[in-house]
């Protein structure tokens, strides 16, 4: 990882957390165990303060930044899907950021709400608890069902194992010119994509 001080902060990442090589974190930047943050995530702590509570995950390409004085903070098992940008916001435990979404300053989404991909949270708003947030700029548009609080669930434990994957097996290395006679596949897991639930 590229990781840089700035007036005298260093970030903090806890030797059970996996933060990609590619990945870039400067200055006031903490990051608990059992995160993952993804190559290209970029988590700036040159104004505020940029805290990834346990278990969360950082995907792909994320940018998490704040105005001077202000934090971003994602609590417990918070789950930040490719492309996302935060910008002094609050994520709180178990709640979702769907790819390409960008909450804004001192919005907060509750405890395990979504915001739904290529969606925009205006400053100051609020996601309620356990509901689904969509939408150009995002409203709430209904209360989620228990299987869709449990699919987030699985889907963040899927990146929580991800991170132990990496720190276990992950190497750079040269790739191969064909692909192996019976190259295996990886077979773990029980994620699913959303839109293929059963719909009651």
């Amino acid at each position: 990882m590229a990781v840089y001080s700035i007036d005298g902060l260093v970030p903090v990442v806890d030797p059970a957390a996996f933060v990609h090589p590619q990945a870039v974190l400067i200055g006031d930047v903490i990051v608990a165990a059992g995160c993952y943050v993804g190559p290209g995530a970029s988590l700036r702590g040159d104004f505020g303060r940029i805290v990834v509570g346990r278990g969360s995950n950082v995907q792909d390409n994320c940018i998490l930044h704040a105005f001077p004085g202000k934090d971003t903070l994602l609590e417990d098992d918070a789950h930040i899907g490719h492309g996302a940008v935060l910008h002094g916001c609050i994520v709180r435990r178990g709640a979702l950021i769907g790819i390409g979404a960008i909450v804004m300053d001192d919005a907060v989404v509750e405890e395990e709400a979504i915001v739904g991909a290529a969606s925009f949270v205006p400053a100051a708003f609020t996601v309620p608890r356990r509901s689904l947030a969509m939408g150009v700029p995002a409203r709430v548009v209904r209360e989620l069902k228990p299987d869709e609080i449990a699919w987030k669930a699985e889907g963040t434990r899927e990146y929580q194992e991800l991170a132990q994957r990496c720190l276990a097996t992950l190497r750079e290395c040269q790739p191969l010119a064909v692909p192996e006679p019976d190259r295996p596949r990886y077979r773990g897991g029980a994620a699913v994509p959303l839109h293929t639930l059963p719909r009651k």
